[in-house]
């Protein structure tokens, strides 16, 4: 440990990789680096004690000075890459030897993201036959259990350099959020009311809930609400349409849900479209402000894509905080509303057509 803060891997020290106490499945890793010049190192993450060292058990987000080394920053071997499994996008930002760089990696629901100076440079399946196979190509196909292992301790590699890491913060994506509350049980609907005008004597038919999963055909047109008001709040929930299928689709959650019961009613939408997800909908003159570059009418784009495939699992992450709304998808900040009138409402998820199923739909409120 350096007297800065930092922890310093001294070239030559012969200290050994460090390995966190826990053990993480899904997680979130930010961290900060730098390296001296011509220096390697790497960060690992669902490691065991297996094998001999880290490296033999757990994927590697690379550190490198990739100057230093005349790596290609595409090189599956270059600074971000999955190490010799996935090399790094174009356009990746890497800050000189002495400089400070950015990392995150973020596994949720079997894909992996590694973001180097906010630029996202991987993203692939690591629970799938391709990955295996990947595996099986590669120097590590001969080290039993490697990459596939549910859970395992996060590892900082001494790989002989002189490397400093600082700022190292993890958040365990399977554990509860503070205070949190399970807004769907995974049994039945209690705690939620619904909507829909065609269906006005039992508005809920549409609504089925099997294997933990809340599903609706989408037809007819409403929404499934919850009975109690949110004003401020951290909502997390997951959704994919028809794995059988595969047929896109469109739905929403519907935020601060005021007023009448209607089709559709006054309330800031997270939009769930196929292709959309992350844009914002103003419904019923709801009071807010959007970028204006990304807005047209009551739309306002997200300002990018982070989808999964059609039938894959999806992850909404949406902070509710005062007068302002920020949506998180698949753990990507994709559209941002201030000036947004504060007052309790109610939390929608829509029937619009398509058959969507929800799932973990969780909330923490925020003081």
């Amino acid at each position: 440990m350096g007297d800065d803060g930092t922890l310093r891997s001294a070239a030559g020290g012969g200290g050994g990789d460090i390995l966190s106490a826990e053990q993480f499945g899904d997680f979130e890793l930010a961290l900060e680096f730098k390296t001296t010049p011509k220096a390697n190192s790497g960060v690992m993450y669902r490691v065991t004690e297996k094998h001999d060292t880290p490296w033999q058990t757990g994927p590697e987000f690379q550190v490198l000075d990739d100057a230093g080394h005349g790596a290609k920053p595409t090189d599956a071997h270059a600074a971000g890459a999955l190490y010799d499994l996935a090399a790094p996008a174009e356009g990746k930002i890497l800050h000189s030897a002495g400089e400070w760089n950015h990392v995150r990696i973020r596994i949720r629901n079997g894909v992996v993201q590694h973001w180097l100076n906010d630029r996202k440079v991987v993203e692939c399946r690591i629970d799938d036959e391709a990955w295996k196979a990947k595996i099986a190509g590669s120097k590590f196909g001969v080290y039993e259990g490697f990459g596939v292992q549910p859970k395992g301790h996060i590892a900082l590699q001494d790989h002989g350099d002189e490397v400093w890491y600082r700022n190292i913060v993890v958040r365990d994506l399977d554990a509860s959020m503070p205070g949190e509350v399970a807004l769907f049980n995974g049994v039945d609907t209690a705690g939620w009311s619904a909507f829909v005008p065609e269906l006005l004597a039992n508005p809920l038919s549409i609504w089925k809930v099997e294997d933990g999963v809340l599903t609706t055909l989408g037809s007819p047109a409403g929404y499934i609400h919850t009975t109690a008001d949110f004003a401020n709040f951290v909502l997390k929930l997951e959704w994919r349409f028809s794995p059988v299928t595969k047929k896109a689709g469109n739905s929403g959650v519907l935020l601060r849900m005021n007023g009448e019961h209607k089709v559709w009613p006054k309330s800031v939408e997270a939009q769930l479209q196929s292709g959309a997800a992350g844009d914002f909908w103003n419904i019923g003159e709801f009071e807010m402000t959007t970028e204006a570059s990304r807005l047209n009418g009551r739309n306002t784009k997200a300002s990018g894509n982070a989808e999964r495939g059609i039938g894959e699992w999806n992850e909404y992450e949406i902070h509710v905080d005062h007068n302002r709304v920020r949506l998180f998808v698949n753990g990507e900040l994709l559209n941002e509303a201030w000036g947004v009138a504060e007052m309790p409402g109610k939390i929608c998820l829509q029937s619009e057509g398509a058959e969507i199923h929800f799932r973990r739909v969780r909330l923490a409120p925020l003081k």
